[in-house]
């Protein structure tokens, strides 16, 4: 086999040696545009998983590593005059350029060819091989002439950022968070050599990085200016360039990984915000991947394929926790009001890669400060006791002397309302009701629940009127009888719980008069249905009957139906009340842009298409009791272009704020049937 490796960084040269050495019968040639000893950037950071991985694909490789790197388990974080450390996390670091070397001799050792100050600009001329790898980095020529099958897409993410160095070594990987009269300053600093030379990254927001006057900077003035705002944290150490100037981070992801006997590794193919992990530390992966499904023999294109299939998900699942990562860094000024424990907190699990449990089992001591913290806020906030928090709950946490709870299992208070603790059981529609009328049936399923030691409990999305259920099998709450039935369900929960128990009030719209979901979803009744309404006269489906679009008159009789539904709530006990405002629903209808077409005012911006829900939640808290909270479920994104974005949610959650809502249950999409969600687990 012939392989050509074009680009010749730590990806380019792991993934040569790793191809070489499964098989010396192979030429294999990589093509680096650089000097050998050319490095830009100075340190580059393995997880202890990641450094097993190498290990297990060659030793000889990782124990070169291993003589260089320095080694790390804890992370501190500087905040507010105060240093939070956190132990157990298990990092290493090393010189980028110390990395090249070893695995340019681990190349020499095995027999690949390496031709340097080779820049490769026409891919063509490469194609002759069986297998060529694009490893040649963000600003990828293999990626470039193949774009229409690779189909690449680049986020320029909003913060500047600039990667120095410095000559002041750092224990732990260590953050400082520093204000000056620009704005909000971040620094990610770690080292990288045992002799003390750290990498020190300073990022802040675009609008900061234009205050201090940066945007013609050049290496000499960013240095001056870094060295004067960090004087105190450099300790006398000087910051180092190399190449250093100040940039955008742009996150990489293709459509697809590879073309016929083509493929692309590292920042060519993805890249992952430098917050949680290294660009070097994936392209080495995907080397090691690559070559496992090379190995399984077969034809190339198929092992090409092979290998996208088991290494996509993985690398996705990473690129979704740095989206979560980056962001929090984007965001974090709205985080500066935090305690420092909390803050901490937040830092460390800001990925949603590491919770709770995950960093009690790597830091115990910490975890315990945190829930000491939490417990302490959960008491003052509830405005009850210890002693009376703990006869809420049922077990013993006051003292000093015990084990907290989690934060989960601590109380938390809206309005008068005090929750035993924070587990919620979401709002399920069961579909199992003749007439609206809740029964026996609900008393046992929302029983369970609550005898089961859930905080609240919600109860399924009840319809103001017959016209507003979604399917004929749906409960409502618009008759005196549906109070009565309620009010069973309700007496159980408190008599036999320590629960509360909520109601959510809602209207189908133009996703009503259709099926049990086991019938068919969203498929419309076969008979017995009736007229639907919405913002505007677009179907669900292209099967689903055409909503007629709300009148005033008939907005005045829906918010005369949600008024009577909450004033039989209050009749029937209930402990909060929430208004669907999601998943495509009648006031889900008004917030979309997708589905509220209307030229009146009550649509085209954000303001008018807030009107209607507003007013229903204005009816609704006149009749709602004071000492109760009331709740608004929103979809905050609809997965799908020209329809509403997280920014439009959290104006949505304001209006909703100012209009009397206690909290916002947010969920996501069922705006429109062809939406495009992003599934999986960070």
């Amino acid at each position: 086999m012939k392989v050509n490796v074009i680009g010749g960084g730590p990806g380019g040269l792991y993934v040569a040696a790793l191809l070489k050495k499964g098989d010396p019968d192979r030429q294999v040639r990589v093509f680096e545009r650089n000097r050998p000893d050319d490095t830009f950037g100075f340190g580059v950071v393995f997880s202890d998983a990641t450094l097993e991985e190498i290990s297990s694909a060659d030793p000889q490789t990782y124990q070169a590593i291993r003589n260089e790197f320095y080694h790390w388990d804890d992370i501190h974080i500087h905040y507010q005059g105060t240093l939070k450390a956190s132990t157990g996390h298990g990092f290493a670091g090393m010189s980028r350029k110390t990395l090249l070397l070893v695995l340019q001799e681990r190349c020499r050792e095995l027999g690949v060819e390496m031709h340097f100050e080779s820049d490769v600009t026409d891919v063509d001329a490469f194609l002759d091989a069986d297998l060529v790898i694009g490893s040649d980095g963000l600003n990828s020529t293999v990626r470039e002439r193949f774009k229409e099958d690779f189909e690449p897409s680049i986020d320029v993410r909003p913060n500047r950022f600039v990667w120095l160095g410095t000559t002041r070594p750092f224990e732990a990987f260590t953050f400082f968070f520093k204000e000056n009269q620009h704005g909000l300053w971040r620094v990610h600093a770690y080292q990288y050599d045992v002799e003390g030379s750290s990498t020190f990254i300073v990022e802040t927001t675009d609008d900061t990085w234009r205050n201090a006057g940066l945007e013609d900077a050049d290496e000499a003035t960013t240095v001056r200016f870094c060295e004067e705002l960090f004087k105190d944290e450099l300790q006398g150490h000087s910051l180092i360039p190399n190449r250093s100037v100040w940039r955008a981070f742009p996150t990489v992801r293709n459509a697809r990984w590879s073309k016929d006997n083509v493929v692309l590794i590292g920042d060519a193919v993805h890249t992952a915000h430098y917050s949680i992990g290294s660009g070097t530390r994936l392209a080495m992966l995907d080397g090691i991947a690559l070559v496992a499904e090379i190995e399984k023999g077969g034809d190339v294109p198929t092992a090409l394929q092979r290998y996208e299939e088991a290494r996509r998900p993985g690398v996705e699942s990473l690129q979704r926790a740095a989206q979560a990562s980056l962001q929090w860094f984007e965001d974090t000024e709205r985080y500066m009001d935090l305690e420092p424990t909390q803050f901490a907190f937040a830092l460390l699990t800001r990925s949603l890669r590491i919770s709770h449990e995950n960093l009690r089992e790597r830091d115990p001591e910490f975890v315990a400060e945190v829930d000491r913290w939490v417990a302490d806020a959960a008491v003052e906030q509830s405005g009850r006791t210890v002693e009376e928090n703990e006869l809420c709950l049922g077990v013993r946490w006051g003292s000093r002397d015990r084990r907290l709870p989690p934060p989960l299992f601590t109380p938390f208070r809206m309005r008068e309302l005090v929750l035993p603790n924070r587990v919620g059981v979401s709002a399920m529609c069961m579909y199992s009701v003749e007439d609206g009328m809740p029964g026996d049936w609900h008393i046992a399923h929302i029983g369970a629940r609550a005898v089961g030691g859930a905080g609240m409990i919600m109860a399924e999305m009840t319809a103001v009127s017959p016209e507003a259920r979604i399917t004929a099998g749906c409960t409502g709450l618009y008759n005196g009888e549906h109070v009565d039935g309620w009010r069973r369900v309700v007496d159980f929960v408190h008599k036999e719980s320590y629960a509360k128990i909520g109601i959510q009030l809602g209207h189908a719209g133009r996703k009503g008069a259709t099926c049990p979901p086991w019938d068919g979803a969203d498929r419309p009744m076969d008979e017995g249905g009736w007229d639907l309404v919405s913002a505007s006269p677009i179907p669900y489906l292209d099967e689903s009957s055409t909503p007629s679009a709300l009148t005033r008159a008939e907005m005045d009789g829906l918010l005369d139906a949600y008024e009577s539904s909450a004033v039989m709530a209050v009749d029937a006990g209930f402990d909060l009340l929430e208004i669907h405002m999601a998943h495509g629903y009648l006031l889900a209808s008004f917030l979309s842009p997708l589905t509220n077409q209307r030229e009146d005012e009550y649509g085209g911006s954000l303001e008018g298409r807030l009107r209607f829900p507003l007013e229903v939640l204005s009816r609704v808290r006149g009749v709602w009791p004071a000492d109760k909270p009331i709740s608004v479920r929103i979809s905050a994104v609809d997965w799908w272009p020209g329809g509403n974005e997280p920014a439009d949610a959290v104006e949505i959650a304001r209006a909703l704020k100012a209009g009397g809502c206690d909290i916002v249950d947010v969920s996501a999409g069922q705006t429109v049937p062809y939406q495009r969600p992003v599934y999986g687990r960070q």
